[in-house]
């Protein structure tokens, strides 16, 4: 059991860190919404629509890597507490078009890109 744990600290903190660097690459707002958090949230579920997918169907793989992988890694990549903080930062500058721009973006992409990360692999 503490293994498991040790495991998802381990792909937490590589998550965060890959969270950090690719957020320090993409630009830092589109007509007032901020976008690093957004697409990394987006590209997490993707990647955790494809990784559960291959988890059930195609990869054998032991607790230790799911946990590593699904709690860790992508727990640590997509952040909804900072999405949580830019809509209050957005909120409080009373930009109340761009918060809602963020949210419904953020959420819908999200859910967009998981099912289309679960469909990609089917294809396959």
């Amino acid at each position: 059991m503490l293994s498991h744990y040790i495991a998802i600290g381990i792909g937490g903190a590589l998550g965060a860190v890959l969270r950090v660097g690719l957020s320090s690459l993409l630009p830092t707002a589109a007509f007032g919404i901020p976008m690093p958090i957004m697409i990394v949230n987006v590209l997490g579920c993707f990647v955790m629509g494809v990784l559960s997918e291959v988890l059930a169907f195609y990869w054998s793989s032991s607790d230790h890597m799911r946990y590593l992988l699904i709690p860790g890694l992508l727990g640590g990549f997509t952040t909804f507490s900072s999405f949580a903080l830019e809509f209050g930062f957005l909120m409080e500058k009373d930009s109340y078009l761009p918060a809602i721009g963020y949210v419904t973006l953020s959420v819908g992409l999200s859910l967009l890109f998981f099912f289309f990360g679960l469909r990609l692999v089917r294809m396959l």
